[in-house]
């Protein structure tokens, strides 16, 4: 499945081989990845990479990886994508992780709403999910202003570094989406 979405300011599309180089990047990279994982080596990133790059359907429960770039001079800003967590509930886990030169423009809210029209159109989600650690107040930003709700904390849900850290549990329903027709 090969896809473009243009947002007014974004183009987000298909991950493809020649990306390799940007997530290489910024999943090495330390302080984008403080509340996501400990640092990994090259070999288990290139094993990620590869997976994604493999063709996705929408019930395989693997991620569909999207590259974010500007319309304008093709920028890379980062991924963003989800997977399927039940196809029967019609559910789908969120997540995205921009390059230090794509945060705090905008660019996690315009792609991911974009993400979320798209999905609702294409396999008529019924709720969209996304966890962020507690601590991780700008993903926590970009979920609400997205219409996410906090429904929870999943405590210490999560090892990071050899520490136990707290998960946001957000949930938002397509029907309560920003914009949405009702």
């Amino acid at each position: 499945m090969s896809l473009e979405l243009y947002t007014d300011s974004l183009k987000i599309r298909s991950l493809t081989p020649e990306d390799w180089p940007h997530f290489l990047s910024v999943h090495q990279d330390e302080q984008q990845n403080r509340y996501v994982r400990a640092p990994q080596s090259e070999g288990v990133i290139r094993e990620r990479f590869d997976q994604r790059l493999t063709p996705w359907h929408y019930e395989s429960g693997a991620w569909l990886t999207l590259v974010i770039e500007t319309i304008d001079g093709g920028e890379f800003i980062g991924f963003t994508g989800f997977y399927c967590v039940d196809a029967s509930l019609r559910q789908v886990e969120m997540g995205y992780m921009l390059s230090r030169s794509g945060q705090g423009r905008g660019y996690a809210t315009e792609s991911l709403k974009a993400v979320i029209d798209w999905a609702c159109l294409q396999f008529k989600v019924h709720k969209f999910i996304a966890l962020c650690t507690d601590n991780n107040l700008a993903s926590a930003r970009v979920l609400e202003k997205c219409g996410f709700v906090l429904e929870g904390t999943l405590r210490q849900n999560f090892r990071l570094n050899q520490t136990w850290v707290d998960d946001r549990y957000y949930g938002l329903l397509a029907s309560e989406r920003p914009d949405s027709p009702q």
